[in-house]
């Protein structure tokens, strides 16, 4: 008897990132600052609704164990999926925007005490931009739940205060700019933007 294996969550994602061309191969100068020769570029498949809302759905498979009022994503990445994610689970959605290289909560928004958060972002490399959006949940009265995320290619390498569910994860190897393999270095690069 043959067995077919049903597709993973994280198998029908990666077909979602293929058909919306939203993986990349070149040179690319990361958010981060370090270098790589593939690019995840989340705005490609977030140009498509009905891939989102799919990608919403797995997501939120995967975080039917964490409680939140409240998803809080930092722009420009997490704002589509974050939404998506809200929308989908009946949530409230704000967002944090960069003033002056850092991010912050504007707009009027406000966290209650206690307000249990769910940080929604589209990629993590490093996590700084995580990191600082589970901060300031935090230091306005927020209680942040989990981190969770479209893609992960940190490769074990980011480490928050609370747990971080990820749809995919993805292994690229990334360079600082002063250590790039010879084929890199001969290649301009580019900043696409996520």
């Amino acid at each position: 008897m043959i067995r077919h294996q049903m597709p993973t969550s994280e198998d029908e994602a990666l077909d979602l990132f293929r058909k919306s061309g939203a993986l990349l191969k070149g040179h690319f100068v990361l958010r981060s600052g370090l270098h790589s020769e593939y690019f995840f570029q989340c705005a490609q498949v977030c140009q498509n609704m009905e891939f989102v809302g799919r990608l919403a759905e797995l997501l939120l498979e995967k975080l039917d164990h964490v409680a939140f009022d409240t998803v809080l994503a930092p722009a420009l990445g997490g704002l589509v999926i974050g939404q998506e994610v809200a929308r989908q689970s009946g949530s409230r959605f704000i967002f944090v925007e960069k003033v002056n290289d850092r991010l912050a909560l504007r707009r009027n928004f406000r966290i209650e005490p206690g307000e249990k958060i769910l940080v929604v972002e589209d990629v993590v490399t490093r996590g700084g931009r995580a990191r600082e959006a589970i901060s300031i949940a935090a230091g306005h009265g927020g209680a942040p739940q989990a981190l969770a995320v479209l893609v992960d290619r940190s490769d074990d390498k980011s480490s928050f205060s609370i747990p971080m569910i990820s749809l995919v994860k993805l292994s690229f190897p990334s360079y600082p700019a002063d250590a790039l393999p010879e084929h890199l270095s001969v290649t301009p690069a580019i900043k696409p933007g996520s």
